[in-house]
């Protein structure tokens, strides 16, 4: 039977500190569940569904509506939510045969869950970020990842050094710039490393010094100038584009 005292663990760690301290964190929603329940690699620690769920787990324990909207990060009530226990992530090197995504403080939970889900949906399969990137284990990123997440593997790093290591072995690294080279025309490794930045800011100068080609996403016409930039998330959906178009 759920307690007082597990309600108020479950909403503590909407807080990153309390994610980092206890090595949980919590996902909500039947078809994020359901996909953790399938992958073994993922350990479920608690996971509480309402009555009427389609969840059918031994782990399962029914809760009232009220009790799920209290644990709940959202408005909308889930029928499902889980305590899941935050995997260990080995930050490896780059390769040239491998396409990386590199996050310099992409701060909007939303903005990162949409580029987890479109790394995902372009078979990129690891993610590296600065420090100060939104934490990817966040209520509101799990979700807009639409169970990505179990597939996409996010690490933070220093960046600086990660790509100073990642030029060292000849891997290609890009940011996107306003003043890069038009995308549509560039001649666009299969691999490499591409980097997104600041929703505000771009891309950082210490980041920017470690990247060898500048990328940029043209308007229509080319010499309109309407919007100052693109969303960051839909950016790199097109930049994911680019790279995936056959040769």
């Amino acid at each position: 039977m759920i307690t007082k005292a597990d309600i108020q663990f479950v909403r503590s760690l909407q807080d990153k500190q309390a994610r980092t301290t206890s090595g949980l964190f919590v996902a909500e929603g039947d078809k994020v569940v359901e996909e953790l329940l399938r992958e073994k690699a993922w350990k479920v620690e608690r996971l509480f569904v309402l009555d009427g769920s389609r969840i059918q787990s031994p782990l399962a324990e029914i809760v009232n509506t009220k009790d799920m909207e209290r644990m709940s990060a959202f408005k909308s009530v889930p029928k499902s939510l889980a305590v899941v226990a935050i995997p260990k992530r080995t930050l490896a090197p780059a390769s040239p045969d491998e396409l990386v995504l590199a996050l310099d403080e992409v701060q909007d939970p939303g903005n990162l869950g949409t580029i987890i889900r479109t790394a995902d949906w372009y078979g990129i399969r690891r993610i590296v970020c600065t420090p100060t990137t939104a934490d990817c284990w966040g209520p509101k990123v799990v979700q807009a990842t639409m169970g990505a997440l179990l597939r996409v593997e996010v690490v933070s790093c220093d960046l600086v050094a990660w790509l100073k290591d990642a030029r060292k072995r000849g891997v290609a690294t890009y940011a996107t710039t306003l003043d890069g080279n038009d995308i549509h025309k560039a001649d666009l490794t299969t691999g490499g490393v591409i980097v997104m930045g600041n929703e505000g800011k771009g891309v950082s100068k210490e980041v920017q010094a470690e990247v060898e080609r500048n990328l940029f996403i043209p308007p229509w016409p080319t010499d309109r100038r309407g919007s100052e930039s693109l969303n960051v998330a839909i950016a790199t959906a097109i930049v994911c584009e680019n790279f995936r178009r056959p040769k």
